[in-house]
């Protein structure tokens, strides 16, 4: 049996509170009305038209060395689809940002807009003949590769509100609250702060909180537990490491972090190597983005100039896409790993 403290998660003491958790979720800041499927979208066709910009781009095409086919209007090719990637693809960021600062807490949406809102004022600029630059090219890039980043983001949250709503589900009404030395049942909207709740084997974990006595995840090592059944989805959501069986419950799977395809568990020693290899990339990654940010942010500052090294701001656009590319076909190179 186990003995667990509820502890407070930053909201009032309701202990039912994972039950509104996707209502919670739902109105985040930063997310709210946005969908995995709206930013696919966005993305895919933001993405077609990024194409032709790029071609029809006068840098590109001198960097290249290669002559885009010209006709009637084609000048205009960049200004105008630069445009509806803009309109269509970069808005939903500006919105975002709008709602960061009257909230007053700028984030990444903030960070966002200003780029690609400097972008196509300065390239706009330039269409117009108000000096010789436009950067169409590198605005789509970024209004892209940005809405690629946050398709991935808003897939990762959607798949953890699903996880959070079968959890939610699986909670008792009631708990065993000890008092003394005997223990009483109480609904869970009587639970508070720093009560000790007593967890019988295979019995549901009633509310957020720390083991105190009857569970070893011991000695400060990482503890892995692996399931497959509705009553070890609460184990395999508290544990340092939940694995499922691939053909177990529904909830079980969702409730883990990591699932076994072949439902074979001989797999968890693959797992624990392909975890490993995960975090080597992670500190790769890391290592290489500090580099690049401790050279890349004082050279687009101008800071070097004094010694003669200058970062037009169309190379600097190029070093950021390739940094994101480094960044992602390193990581690709997991699925070169031999686990069996």
């Amino acid at each position: 049996m186990d003995y667990m403290t509820h502890k407070d998660n930053g909201q009032e003491s309701d202990p039912q509170a994972g039950h509104k958790m996707s209502d919670i979720q739902a109105t985040d800041g930063r997310h709210a009305g946005h969908s995995v499927a709206m930013f696919r979208d966005k993305f895919w066709l933001s993405f077609a038209l990024t194409i032709p910009v790029v071609f029809w781009s006068t840098d590109v095409q001198r960097w290249l060395e290669y002559t885009a086919p010209p006709f009637p209007g084609s000048k205009f090719i960049p200004p105008i689809l630069g445009t509806v990637v803009f309109l269509y693809g970069g808005l939903v960021f500006i919105r975002g940002a709008w709602g960061e600062l009257a909230d007053h807490k700028p984030g990444m949406m903030t960070l966002i807009s200003l780029g690609i809102t400097a972008a196509f004022g300065t390239s706009l600029a330039g269409t117009f003949g108000l000096f010789d630059l436009d950067v169409w090219w590198e605005l789509t890039s970024l209004i892209t590769i940005m809405l690629l980043g946050h398709w991935l983001e808003m897939r990762a949250i959607s798949q953890a509100r699903g996880a959070l709503n079968a959890l939610a589900a699986l909670l008792p009404d009631t708990a065993e609250r000890v008092k003394g030395t005997d223990t009483e049942c109480v609904p869970l909207s009587e639970l508070r702060v720093g009560d000790i709740v007593l967890v019988r084997p295979g019995a549901r974990v009633p509310a957020d909180g720390t083991v105190v006595e009857g569970t070893a995840d011991a000695g400060g090592k990482k503890v892995a537990t692996v399931g497959d059944g509705v009553n070890d989805a609460p184990a395999l959501a508290t544990a340092d490491v939940g694995i499922a069986i691939g053909a177990g419950t529904d909830v079980a799977v969702e409730s883990a972090g990591i699932v076994l395809v072949r439902s074979d568990p001989r797999d968890v020693v693959g797992a624990i190597e392909l975890s490993r290899a995960t975090y080597r990339k992670m500190i790769q990654n890391l290592v290489w983005a500090i580099a690049y940010n401790l050279v890349a942010i004082p050279a687009a500052a101008g800071l070097f100039v004094r010694w003669g090294v200058e970062l037009p701001m169309s190379v600097g656009a190029v070093a950021m896409n390739s940094s994101t590319i480094i960044v992602t076909v390193n990581a690709q190179l997991l699925r070169r790993m031999k686990l069996q």
